[in-house]
């Protein structure tokens, strides 16, 4: 067997967004938002996947979104690359969701919970270990529920979640595993398939089950974040890169009087980063000038 990767966000709209997909929607809402209980017992998906309107692949129509059977909204997504603002949008796009159920003249009272829940292929709170984290409208002091807190963003952040598939315990457990590991799978493992929204989203994401139509999608898709997250990469990289000449520059005119600048700096945007790092190090000991001729010699 070979499966898809459900971090794709095309690949993840067809699994968990489709016409045949409200067990596998219910069982990992079930899993994120209440931690394995029970508590969604039907939904109604509001943007179901055809493959046929996605034309442009565009990321507002590869999100999830639901009614749940107690009327909350519902609003997941996956994203693999880590962009500028993506916490702000995230937050957008929850407010408008919120804000915008109210027709004209209806009240308040109307308004119904919405709750978020974005998956990541990288890490947002570095400093937090928790794989999923909650977070709501709460009293900074005593940490205490706003009494209309209707809206819930939750993240489900992927490269934190360190767990072989034999140290697998709960249903949260295994939708994190089936979203981060299933396109290594070969089989549809015994304690994935016990779950049968999961066995069932396996059976979805097996290649064999898939048309031409949606392989290609799919192959446009990859290739588009790959391009994307490789932007993203290079654009870090070159903003270290002028980091790292800035500070260069900076420790060799404090140490030596006889910098010639616009030359030394058109050497340095021919190293490389790792070479340019190890260079602001070497700058420490060097006892003139020209010992920097002689470093830059030896690469």
């Amino acid at each position: 067997m070979r499966f898809i990767s459900p971090k794709t966000d095309y690949a993840f709209k067809m699994i968990f967004g489709s016409d045949k997909s409200q067990e596998i929607l219910i069982s990992f809402l079930n899993a994120i938002i209440y931690e394995g209980k029970n508590k969604i017992q039907s939904l109604t998906i509001l943007n179901p996947y055809n493959p046929r309107q996605v034309q442009t692949l565009k990321d507002s129509y590869l999100d999830v979104r639901a009614v749940l059977n107690d009327n909350s909204q519902v609003i997941v997504e996956m994203q693999v690359a880590s962009v500028t603002a993506f916490d702000k949008r995230v937050v957008y796009n929850l407010a408008k969701t919120y804000s915008t159920q109210l027709g004209p003249r209806e009240g308040y009272r109307n308004l119904k919970p919405v709750i978020a829940v974005t998956i990541t292929d990288f890490e947002m709170f570095e400093k937090n270990p928790d794989v999923v984290n909650y977070f709501s409208f709460l009293n900074e002091k005593k940490f205490v529920k706003y009494t209309a807190a209707e809206m819930q963003l939750i993240f489900v952040e992927l490269p934190k979640f360190k767990k072989s598939l034999e140290e697998l315990e709960t249903l949260v457990d295994k939708w994190i595993y089936f979203i981060k590991e299933t396109e290594n799978l070969e089989i549809i493992p015994e304690s994935l398939g016990e779950v049968s929204a999961i066995e069932k989203a396996l059976n979805i994401a097996n290649e064999i089950n898939l048309s031409v139509e949606e392989l290609e999608l799919l192959e446009q898709r990859v290739i588009m974040a790959q391009d994307e997250s490789g932007k993203i990469l290079f654009a870090e990289e070159k903003g270290r890169t002028k980091e790292a000449i800035a500070m260069i520059m900076l420790l060799l005119k404090e140490r030596f009087e006889e910098v010639i600048e616009d030359e030394i700096a058109s050497q340095l945007k021919n190293l490389s980063l790792e070479d340019l790092e190890d260079l602001v190090k070497a700058v420490l000991k060097f006892n003139n000038i020209d010992d920097l001729s002689y470093w830059l010699a030896d690469r």
